[in-house]
């Protein structure tokens, strides 16, 4: 074990965080502290290739490496060797990162003290999730490595592409309207509101405000997106196919977003756009949107609820019981405190 970094070894970092938007969004609570600490230090990160770009456009990262899944564990490491890295930050710590860190070369390797893979790490963080969100877990990484922790804020930032791409768009939508973006996205089926109940919560919202809504979505979303623009032509827009740059830019358009839990739902709050979380088998104190302009609806009577299947086994009942009214006033307070 290493009791203490020297900061004069300090050239290069790399964090790595290898799938998951969301959570590579939510691991960027680091950087401002990193970069406090190490100024003059390069920070990189570790991806995938389909997972570059929610950190590729961060101000204090200067370079993604990535790989694909099927990369063999000694091409990866070839290429973090290559970087000669003075001190890595093993966020995911699974065994395969945990093999990366361990032949990385780095002096310095800090990761969880999870079982089993403690060999790769000679500055260890607690193994435990507290009763914290999990964008907070990350910190947990600079405590052990003694770095103060100085911000507690995430970032995406829009680049060129994400903003003509917007800027192209916007051309669709009355200046004079609120725009209001609808994100049915979930990486499990049990996170994914029904497409019926998002049709009762655009019709209600509708109701008390003079608004256009967009639906966005990825590619396992299709089908949902259509049937609730099916349902709602009048004021519906439904986005066109985009990478998630381009995504990026139409969240920067809307006024407030509603979500299910979801990358693109940490997307709108790292943006900084007004996001409102819909939850059922997730718990939002802890996987919420990471942000002040930012809130949630679970229906915390359920006796299932939090349940954290990847299935319903019912009928999402977490989903079809929420209170409309309860989604609508925390949309206009958003909406009313933020604008």
């Amino acid at each position: 074990m290493i009791d203490k970094i020297k900061k004069s070894d300090i050239k290069k970092i790399l964090c790595i965080k290898p799938r998951g938007i969301g959570d590579i969004i939510l691991s960027t609570i680091i950087l401002d502290s990193l970069y406090s600490d190490f100024p003059s230090a390069e920070i990189h990160y570790l991806t995938e290739e389909f997972a570059k770009d929610a950190v590729s456009t961060h101000p204090l990262v200067s370079k993604v490496i990535t790989y694909r899944k099927k990369d063999t564990l000694f091409s990866i490491v070839k290429k973090v060797r290559k970087e000669k890295y003075n001190l890595i930050f093993d966020l995911w710590s699974n065994p395969r990162t945990a093999q990366i860190t361990f032949f990385s070369g780095a002096k310095y390797r800090v990761g969880y003290s999870y079982r089993g893979r403690t060999y790769a790490y000679n500055i260890k963080a607690d193994s435990g999730r507290g009763d914290y969100h999990s964008a907070e877990h990350n910190l947990e990484l600079l405590k052990a490595a003694g770095i103060p922790v100085i911000n507690k804020s995430i970032l995406f930032r829009l680049d060129s592409e994400s903003k003509e791409f917007a800027y192209s768009f916007k051309k669709n939508i009355d200046k004079s309207e609120y725009l209001v973006g609808i994100i049915p996205s979930g990486g499990w089926d049990s996170k994914r509101c029904p497409p019926e109940k998002w049709i009762e919560i655009i019709k209600a919202l509708n109701l008390k405000l003079d608004c256009k809504f967009l639906i966005l979505w990825g590619p396992e979303d299709i089908t949902e997106a259509r049937l609730i623009k099916e349902n709602l032509t009048q004021n519906c827009i439904l986005a066109p196919n985009t990478n998630l740059k381009q995504l990026a830019g139409l969240i920067s358009l809307c006024n407030l977003v509603i979500a299910n839990d979801s990358g693109p739902m940490h997307l709108a709050a790292a943006i900084g756009v007004p996001t409102l979380g819909l939850f059922g088998p997730t718990d939002p104190h802890k996987h919420g949107p990471y942000s002040s302009k930012s809130d949630f609806v679970i229906k915390s009577d359920l006796h299932c609820i939090i349940c954290n299947k990847l299935v319903c086994p019912f009928n999402k009942e977490c989903f079809n019981e929420m209170n409309i009214e309860e989604i609508i006033d925390k949309s206009m307070k958003l909406l009313t405190n933020y604008d």
